[in-house]
């Protein structure tokens, strides 16, 4: 009977971890096709800051975040400023760690929701939607939020940050940067990202880093992974990137680890702030397999037991 009963507890440990494992969230291609596909849809004009198409997208990331049980960081999830007169706001969505104590640092999971709005014409076409720039990035920030909300697995605490006016010269960035500094938020890292609507071309990683030599931000996502999704693009070096995208203000406020992950190459994608990056030029499916390759990754970093991920000396 005793034998019995050991097999019983040995049967039901299995099932429960079975099920555990059916629980876990796989983003399907669908869901950011979807996302993406609405953001970039010639109804928001091309996202411009100020304009009524950033509005709806605003309100449409909002309305994602309540639907996936993500909260407001602020009263409201909006963080308002100003460009030339113009209301702005970036769109801020909050899940507390779950650990006592690492609750009170925080990762930052951001993409700029912002486009040129118009383009140089091409036909009648002269919409610049935006779908790699930067709709791709924003459909991976609000995947990763819906994987974390629903398996509500971060012991520290994330803010997953949709930035406007990027295309003004990262003023959305810069405003909350400064704003989170003066609150006194204790920043671990800051992971950005930039136009992963497809994939790149020849590489032996799934997205390079900016400021790749700055930490060892590549190093740890690797290791995390179990594989290589990190690598080094020396032309992220050669053009700044590491100071054109929205990681670069966190940098300067926080000097912690504020980097990019990018998977365009300036040989893969040839619609850059032009009417042509059009949803139908995205590659879903690498979309949906480099979200479901990054959440292990971001998953370890945001649960590591200490601040694993640091800056290089002299970078």
């Amino acid at each position: 009977m005793k034998q019995l009963k050991n097999i019983f507890r040995i049967c039901l440990l299995s099932l429960v971890i079975f099920s555990c494992k059916t629980k876990e969230i796989v983003i399907q291609a669908q869901e950011v096709d979807d996302i993406v596909t609405y953001l970039a849809s010639d109804e928001l004009e091309g996202r411009d800051t100020g304009s009524e198409g950033i509005e709806k997208a605003a309100v449409y990331i909002e309305n994602y975040f309540k639907d996936n049980g993500v909260k407001p960081y602020f009263d409201t999830y909006r963080d308002s400023f100003t460009v030339k007169g113009k209301e702005a706001f970036n769109v801020i969505g909050y899940l507390e760690g779950n650990d006592p104590n690492l609750k009170n640092e925080f990762v930052i999971i951001g993409a700029h929701y912002d486009h040129i709005g118009f383009a140089e014409p091409v036909g009648d076409d002269k919409i610049a939607n935006g779908a790699n720039d930067n709709a791709a990035g924003v459909g991976t920030v609000m995947a990763m939020a819906k994987y974390f909300a629903k398996t509500k697995s971060n012991k520290r605490s994330i803010l997953f940050t949709l930035f406007s006016a990027e295309e003004k010269g990262l003023l959305g960035s810069k405003h909350l940067a400064k704003t989170l500094k003066n609150e006194g938020i204790d920043l671990y890292i800051m992971l950005n990202y930039e136009m992963v609507g497809v994939p790149l071309v020849g590489k032996d990683y799934t997205a390079y880093v900016t400021g790749f030599n700055k930490t060892n931000l590549a190093e740890k996502m690797n290791e995390y992974a179990g594989k290589k999704i990190a690598g080094f693009l020396p032309k992220a070096g050669e053009f700044r990137l590491f100071m054109r995208s929205d990681n670069y203000p966190f940098f300067q406020e926080f000097n912690v680890p504020c980097q990019t992950f990018c998977t365009f190459d300036f040989t893969n994608f040839d619609h850059y702030h032009k009417v042509g990056d059009e949803s139908d030029k995205m590659d879903f499916n690498h979309m949906a397999n480099f979200v479901n390759t990054f959440i292990p990754a971001v998953r370890k970093a945001v649960n590591a037991p200490t601040k694993e991920i640091k800056l290089n000396p002299s970078k």
